[in-house]
């Protein structure tokens, strides 16, 4: 595994975590009970903290970085993520908050201070500019994301299907070491 200490800051890891080995975690990472991180990921909180939510799982090649304390932002901006999320490939997730039972679609971009409230979904390629909130119970698409509709039931449960289902997946991989 890549997991790495920066300075005085080590990531600390929940209960049966999966980090692939080609993925890297660097200095103030917590990753929840469950967490999944695949091949390719850079996880790395090196001027401000990452928190990871239990169960949630970040797929091949993303990106999670922070913003630095300075005069203008004093205390930065760390990376929050809730519990039960789904983040799809190759997506970016830089200084800003995910709540629970969220799935950001494969290549998205959420910037600095954007928020996505509990049960978005968030449709492939969709770019969230910063300081942008989305709210709950909706499909958002696009570049810059806008608002499309109310998910249905099915959708909502989604959330917790794609969870649970990465969960699956990483146990088998842990197993098979």
């Amino acid at each position: 595994m890549g997991i790495r200490s920066f300075q005085e800051s080590t990531p600390r890891l929940g209960a049966r975590v999966y980090v692939d080995e080609q993925a890297a975690v660097i200095g103030n990472v917590e990753l929840g009970d469950d967490v999944s991180v695949w091949p390719m990921c850079s996880i790395r909180g090196d001027v401000n903290r990452i928190r990871i939510g239990a169960r949630s799982n970040i797929q091949d090649g993303c990106v999670i970085h922070v913003t630095h304390a300075h005069d203008a932002l004093p205390g930065g901006r760390a990376v929050v993520v809730g519990d039960d999320v789904t983040v799809g490939h190759n997506v970016v997730l830089h200084a800003c908050t995910i709540g629970n039972r969220c799935l950001v679609g494969m290549g998205s971009v959420i910037l600095d201070g954007a928020v996505l409230h509990e049960g978005v979904l968030l449709g492939a390629g969709s770019l969230v500019t910063e300081e942008k909130i989305l709210e709950g119970g909706y499909l958002y698409v696009g570049r810059p994301a806008r608002r499309v509709r109310a998910l249905t039931a099915e959708q909502m449960n989604w959330f917790e299907y794609s969870a649970r289902h990465y969960v699956r997946l990483k146990d088998r991989y842990l197993a098979g070491r």
